[in-house]
C-alpha cells in the first residue's frame, strides 16, 4: 500500500468547477457548456507562501486568508466566465474588489454585530453581562449554520457543494497515496479538517474565548472590539486549523475537529464521475506546475 502523505493543499469549489492551491501555484478546472475541462493555472507569490510570511505564525494566517480571498474572486471570475463562454462582460479590478468588500461587510454586519446587538437585549431584560455572552454566542453559531444550510437549497449552490466535496475527496485520495482515479476516490469523505467550512465553526468557538476576556463595555465599545478582533480571532483559527489537519490521527485533535467535520454536512455533496474528473483535472495541473523547474507561462 501507497504511505499516506501530509498536504497543505487547498482549493475552493467555483461554478462548474474546482480550484486548487499549492504552495507555488494555484490551478482551476471548469467543465465548459460542451462538456470540455477548462483548466488555468498561475504563479502565486513567493513571500506570501514561501517567505517569511508564510513561516511566521499568526501573520500567515492573515495573509494567506486574504490573498486566499482574492484567488477565490479570480477563479469565480473565471468559471463564470467559462460557463458564459466568454459573453459575460468582463469585471474591472476595482469593481472585483469593491464586490469582495461588500461581501465582507456584510459579513461583518452580519456574524458579528447582528449577534453583539441581540445579546445587548438580552443584557437588557436579565441584567445578566453572562446572558448576554452567551446570547451573542449561540445566536452567532445560529446564523453560520442557518446561512450556509439555506443557500444550499439554491440548485446552484447544492451543485457548488458537490464540487466542494470532490475537491475534498481528491485531496484525501493523494494524501491517502491512492491514484486520482474517480473509482478510488469515490470511497472517501467529502469533508476535510482543514476545509475553510470548519475555519468558520472556529472563529466562532474562538471568539467566544476571546470576547469573555473582553467583557461586556458599553454597547459602541462591543461592536467596535468585536470588529478590531476579527484579525486576532483569524490568526488564531488559522492556527488550530493548520496544527489539526497536520496531527488529525491524534485522538484530541479528532475530537477537536469533529465539530467542523460535522457542519460540512451542510456545504458539501457527494460528487458525480465527472463533477470529480475537474477536481483531478485541477489537483494534476497544480502539482504539475509545481514540479517544474522553472516557472512557466499561465496556460
Amino acid at each position: 500500500m501507497a504511505e499516506p502523505r501530509r498536504s497543505y493543499y487547498g482549493g475552493q469549489a467555483v461554478l462548474e468547477g474546482v480550484m486548487m492551491r499549492g504552495r507555488k501555484w494555484m490551478a482551476v478546472a471548469v467543465r465548459a457548456p460542451g462538456g470540455q475541462i477548462v483548466v488555468r493555472s498561475e504563479r502565486l507569490p513567493d513571500h506570501l507562501y514561501s517567505g517569511f510570511i508564510g513561516r511566521t505564525a499568526f501573520i500567515r494566517g492573515l495573509t494567506m486568508l486574504w490573498d486566499s480571498l482574492g484567488l477565490g474572486m479570480k477563479a469565480l471570475m473565471f468559471s463564470a466566465d467559462v460557463a458564459t463562454e466568454g459573453e459575460r462582460a468582463e469585471m474591472s479590478k476595482p469593481v472585483r474588489w469593491s464586490t469582495m468588500a461588500v461581501a465582507l461587510v456584510f459579513g461583518i454586519g452580519l456574524f458579528f454585530v447582528t449577534p453583539v446587538m441581540i445579546g445587548s437585549l438580552a443584557q437588557d431584560v436579565t441584567s445578566s453581562g453572562l446572558a448576554a455572552h452567551l446570547v451573542e454566542a449561540l445566536v452567532r453559531l445560529a446564523l453560520l449554520a442557518a446561512y450556509v444550510g439555506l443557500i444550499g437549497l439554491l440548485p446552484d449552490v447544492r451543485r457548488v457543494y458537490a464540487y466542494h466535496g470532490a475537491e475534498h475527496m481528491t485531496i484525501h485520495a493523494f494524501e491517502a497515496g491512492d491514484p486520482l482515479v474517480a473509482e478510488r476516490i469515490k470511497r472517501y469523505s467529502p469533508a476535510h479538517p482543514r476545509c475553510g467550512t470548519a475555519f468558520l465553526l472556529l472563529v466562532v468557538a474562538i471568539s467566544i474565548a476571546v470576547f469573555a476576556v473582553v467583557g461586556t463595555p458599553s454597547l459602541p465599545l462591543r461592536v467596535l472590539s468585536r470588529i478590531l478582533l476579527i484579525p486576532v480571532i483569524a490568526g488564531l483559527a488559522y492556527e488550530v486549523l493548520r496544527f489539526g489537519g497536520a496531527h488529525v490521527e491524534h485522538p484530541l485533535v479528532r475530537l477537536l475537529v469533529a465539530p467542523g467535520l460535522a457542519l460540512q454536512t451542510l456545504t458539501t455533496r457527494y460528487p458525480d464521475e465527472q463533477q470529480i474528473e475537474v477536481a483531478v483535472a485541477a489537483f494534476s495541473e497544480m502539482r504539475r506546475r509545481e514540479s517544474e523547474a522553472v516557472p512557466a507561462p499561465t496556460t
